[in-house]
């Protein structure tokens, strides 16, 4: 049995997952609730996010272990020190970014400060949460092209 086959079969159904939750959250439900009565934004919001965001854990952990493997399993260290890997560089990041949102940022303090800018602005606060999802799927996009194209051998 390949096994470095198989964790990449794992690490792309990981990736799947994730990244397009964060293109639905994006691109459907972030509009959507924009349009939604002001009393309605946030709990709609946190009623979906909720739900979402302990899938969105398994996936970004599973996503993590399996890159770690792949990279020593392959002895691929040293591909850090190229930049023709940049999409290397730019996984790590994009992981990192959602670990830390997932792990601390949310639980520990970002749930509460949406919430009281909420209460103040929704209409701001939505904007906001829609731009900052824009970027990181802006972001998580070019990686997932880049990583798809540098892992066939295009180097760039």
């Amino acid at each position: 049995m390949d096994w470095i086959t198989i964790t990449r079969a794992l690490h792309l159904i990981a990736i799947v997952h994730w990244i397009g939750g964060l293109a639905m959250v994006t691109l459907v439900i972030l509009p959507g609730i924009m349009r939604m009565p002001q009393e309605r934004k946030l709990e709609t919001f946190l009623a979906i996010e909720e739900r979402f965001a302990g899938q969105a854990k398994v996936s970004v952990t599973v996503a993590g272990l399996t890159g770690l493997y792949m990279v020593h399993g392959l002895v691929a260290w040293e591909r850090f020190l190229d930049p023709g890997y940049w999409w290397m560089h730019a996984m790590v990041l994009v992981w990192a970014i959602f670990t830390f949102m997932l792990f601390a940022a949310e639980p520990l303090f970002l749930h509460a400060k949406v919430a009281r800018m909420a209460d103040r602005d929704p209409d701001a606060t939505f904007s906001l949460m829609l731009r900052a999802h824009r970027i990181l799927l802006a972001l998580a996009t070019v990686t997932v092209g880049g990583a798809a194209l540098g892992a066939h051998g295009m180097m760039f």
